[in-house]
């Protein structure tokens, strides 16, 4: 079931409820609520030509994308869904948060658009829910972009999760919930700060925009789900690696203060077929930090691949 609304509509409904988007999408982009795998999910489409999905991480939504929806709009149509329980997607008290199962939310919004093959690009979170979905869908990605974070149970996994900064992976308990009420943006801002390489670089109204969105009713669940699903994604990742690597071409993005060449690391345990780069004078929020170069090399490496 799908329900399209104008992207000029969509920016003016969110913007009346403190949630306009930080730069809009393109004119040409459409909004659509589309019922997919038990759940509503947020999706911005737009473009014409093969088709791209950008999947997004933690302490962002689909609006981080939008330089990158842009440009590859020119040559693709670009498909921008918000993961479940998080921006304007439905937020399932009961759960679902495990990656294979948002793997299946990502096939059920392309099954609803009519879609069969895609490029991925992925970022944070959204690389886990990538490659749940290329791993259980493999004949339908064409080329897959990870950028800057691992994935559950694979490669170094075990030593990744040793890093202090990650506190958060095993933040926890009956409490979590109650802590951060009323108190998103600082909890955000933590993440915003000490994942950049120059914080600046997240503006004020970013970080407003996002806080106004995680500070939803049933977001912050939502997002500490995606982080408690870690110990069953990595047993489903290690199934997925246990039927042999993804073969289709990949990308391995880090930032260059952030996971830089680990990113391919940990990609060469999982796909055969892996291109190492790093974004410069970056830290982990890349399409905030230096979207241009993120942007060009993402165009550069799904151009070759043509």
């Amino acid at each position: 079931m799908l329900k399209l609304i104008p992207a000029a509509l969509a920016a003016l409904l969110i913007s009346t409820s403190a949630m306009a988007q930080v730069k809009p999408f393109p004119a040409e982009f459409k909004t659509q609520e589309i019922a997919a795998n038990g759940v509503t999910i947020h999706v911005r489409v737009g473009g014409k030509g093969p088709a791209v999905v950008l999947l997004h991480g933690y302490g962002e939504t689909g609006d981080m994308w939008e330089p990158m929806a842009a440009e590859l709009a020119k040559t693709h149509t670009v498909i921008v869904p918000d993961l479940r329980g998080l921006g304007l997607s439905s937020k399932p008290a009961s759960g679902g948060y495990d990656k294979k199962t948002q793997g299946q939310d990502v096939a059920g919004v392309l099954d609803a658009l009519k879609i069969g093959k895609v490029d991925l690009v992925t970022h944070d979170i959204g690389n886990m829910v990538g490659y749940a979905f290329a791993a259980e869908h493999r004949d339908r990605v064409s080329h897959f972009v990870l950028i800057d974070a691992p994935l559950p149970g694979v490669g170094p996994w075990e030593e990744i999760l040793k890093n202090p900064l990650l506190w958060h992976f095993r933040f926890g308990g009956p409490d979590m919930e109650r802590l951060v009420a009323g108190r998103e943006r600082i909890y955000l801002d933590r993440f915003w700060n000490e994942f950049s390489a120059t914080p600046a670089r997240f503006t004020e109204a970013s970080r407003e925009h996002y806080a106004k969105l995680y500070a939803q009713p049933g977001a912050m669940h939502g997002g500490f789900s995606q982080f408690a699903a870690f110990d069953q994604d990595a047993v489903d990742n290690k199934a997925f690696m246990a039927e042999g690597k993804l073969t289709m071409p990949v990308l391995a993005l880090g930032g260059e203060k952030s996971f830089g060449p680990m990113m391919a690391t940990v990609m060469r345990f999982a796909a055969s077929n892996v291109t190492e780069g790093v974004v410069p004078d970056s830290g982990h929020w890349i399409m905030e930090e230096n979207p241009k170069a993120t942007v060009a090399m993402v165009r550069d490496f799904l151009d070759a691949q043509q």
